[in-house]
């Protein structure tokens, strides 16, 4: 079977950028509440800043490729920014790309 390498990318990204931003909300919450960590949660801010801009150009390609509605389009782009919800876009972007890939070919054994 022939895979998308964007969606591969995609995948990816996904999981980092929203691994990424749970850490960020970790460390803010120790950074706000508690007084500590305000070294890591520059660095993880931008982190998440470097994941996040490279999520949102391989989604934006994706989704020009696959003739996503713009409303699918801009949600699947603001998953990124909001805790746990890239997970659930990246599930529900593979589930729906699933079908335009193409047929895996038959082996001859």
């Amino acid at each position: 079977m022939k895979s998308n390498p964007l969606l591969a990318w995609y995948r990816v990204l996904a999981y980092a950028t929203g691994c990424a931003l749970l850490l960020l909300c970790g460390f803010m919450v120790a950074k706000y509440g508690f007084d500590s960590g305000k070294d890591a949660t520059l660095l993880m801010a931008q982190v998440h800043g470097y994941l996040y801009m490279a999520y949102f150009v391989v989604a934006f390609s994706l989704g020009m490729k696959l003739k996503w509605p713009l409303g699918k389009l801009v949600l699947v782009l603001i998953a990124g920014t909001v805790p746990l919800c890239s997970f659930f876009a990246e599930r529900r972007v593979v589930r729906d790309a699933a079908p335009q890939q193409p047929a895996p070919e038959p082996v001859n054994a």
